[in-house]
């Protein structure tokens, strides 16, 4: 019996990855193209869609209230 291969393509460079236990970097095809995608979330280039948070608010202040 001859299994089924998944294969995804790297959210970064579009190049086809098999996805098994195999492929260290699922669902990105290398370490490069996982760190471009880490970056850019840590640069807020990308985000998540949703109602913003009370850390979203203009008037919010590290700082100790005084």
């Amino acid at each position: 019996m001859q299994s089924e291969t998944t294969t995804v393509n790297c959210p970064q460079c579009q190049k086809e990855v098999i996805w098994d236990e195999l492929s260290a970097w699922r669902p990105f095809c290398s370490k490069r193209c996982q760190m471009i995608d880490l970056g850019e979330w840590a640069a807020e280039e990308k985000s998540i869609p949703g109602q913003p948070t009370h850390f979203d608010h203009e008037a919010w202040s590290e700082k100790d209230p005084e």
